[in-house]
């Protein structure tokens, strides 16, 4: 039994462009940190393997203190760390990977063919490739390719996109990874976590990213980490991203902006970077400087936009000679027919969504 991290979709030295210059410069900081803190944790839980399943920098333009960081708080890892590199970071010996001096307990491979790290301590054989390019069409990587039935613990790491014939970095089938008999299959390339998953005995995941970058990558992010064995993986969700990113829709008609977003915002929201959609209809044009300001101190980034619409009377062309008038002089009628607000309420919403029809909009 082995005691494994999977972990992939670091993105170092990504621009974060979107923030500010101070803060892109602080999460770039905060991403060369996380390797450190993803090696004492590990220490702490006594993980022997990590395997790292590529694009672990945003590009092969890494600043130089990035690269010295990981090698250092690798080298800090008391297991074995595994290294497939992806599109992103794909391996050139000129490149990032080949100006890193690794310490010894971390394999990177270096080939686009499949090869084998033999950790006899574990009793356990890691499989894994590299992308040696931006882009690989080819999904040939694991065609003909089947662990041995030696009673050791079979593992392999890759970048590719699983379910995608026709993408450009490396197309993987489940039908692939259920023939190659491995025991589990770590992949990176997706930025959601799969959790575990199976093609016949083959279990196989993608973990995600390990920490948001975007509002394309929302909620928590982090990796998997558990045992595995022949026949036998078991590995759960660890939350670790030190933000999260997260969009929340409010809905402002007959509510005062400011409090319809606090009441629906959660607690401890002052480390993530929000995106807040206002909906609904207003008396008065949302005033968002305003709310910016007030709200500020409740997060670490925000971005608020306006999707309100000014408030209509929504009777005001009631018994007009057209279609419009005739549709709401009929709902008028049904709305003063009755005294129970429900149903009231009800009216009113068939008359704003048959509008909206009517002007050919959306609600």
């Amino acid at each position: 039994m082995v005691k494994i991290i999977h972990a992939a979709d670091f993105h170092l030295d990504s621009a974060f462009g979107a923030l500010g210059e101070e803060q892109a410069r602080q999460r770039r900081q905060e991403s060369r940190e996380l390797v450190g803190r993803l090696v004492d944790w590990a220490n702490e839980q006594s993980v022997d393997l990590m395997l790292l399943a590529g694009d672990l920098f945003d590009s092969d333009d890494i600043y130089s203190q990035t690269g010295e960081d990981l090698a250092l708080a690798l080298g800090r890892f008391s297991g074995q760390v595994v290294v497939a590199p992806g599109n992103h970071d794909y391996y050139d010996p000129a490149g990032a990977y080949g100006k890193i001096l690794w310490p010894e307990n971390v394999h990177v491979f270096r080939s686009d063919k499949l090869e084998a790290v033999k950790l006899p301590r574990c009793e356990c054989v890691v499989w894994g490739a590299a992308f040696t390019a931006p882009a690989v069409t080819d999904g040939s990587v694991l065609d003909g390719f089947t662990a041995p039935d030696d009673g050791w613990t079979h593992l392999l790491v890759l970048h590719g996109d699983l379910g995608s014939r026709d993408s450009r970095y490396r197309p993987l089938t489940a039908e692939q990874l259920e023939k190659t008999g491995v025991d589990y299959a770590a992949l990176g390339h997706q930025h959601a976590c799969t959790g575990v998953l199976r093609a016949g005995k083959t279990a196989y995941a993608y973990c995600g990213c390990i920490e948001g970058r975007g509002f394309d990558e929302l909620g928590e992010k982090g990796f998997l980490c558990g045992t595995v064995e022949p026949g036998a993986a078991r590995l759960q969700f660890v939350p670790f991203g030190r933000r999260r990113y997260e969009i929340l829709s409010v809905d402002v008609t007959d509510t005062e902006p400011l409090a319809a977003i606090s009441a629906r915002l959660p607690r401890d929201t002052e480390r993530d970077i929000y995106r807040i959609m206002l909906t609904g209809e207003t008396e008065t044009p949302v005033r968002l400087d305003w709310l910016q300001r007030e709200l500020a101190d409740r997060f670490y980034a925000l971005e608020l936009r306006d999707q309100t619409r000014m408030k209509q009377d929504i009777w005001a062309r009631c018994g007009d000679d057209s279609l419009r008038g005739l549709f709401l002089q009929e709902l008028r009628r049904l709305y003063d027919e009755t005294e129970d607000e429900e149903r009231r309420r009800q009216i009113e919403q068939a008359v704003r969504f048959g509008l909206a029809a009517m002007d050919n909009r959306e609600m």
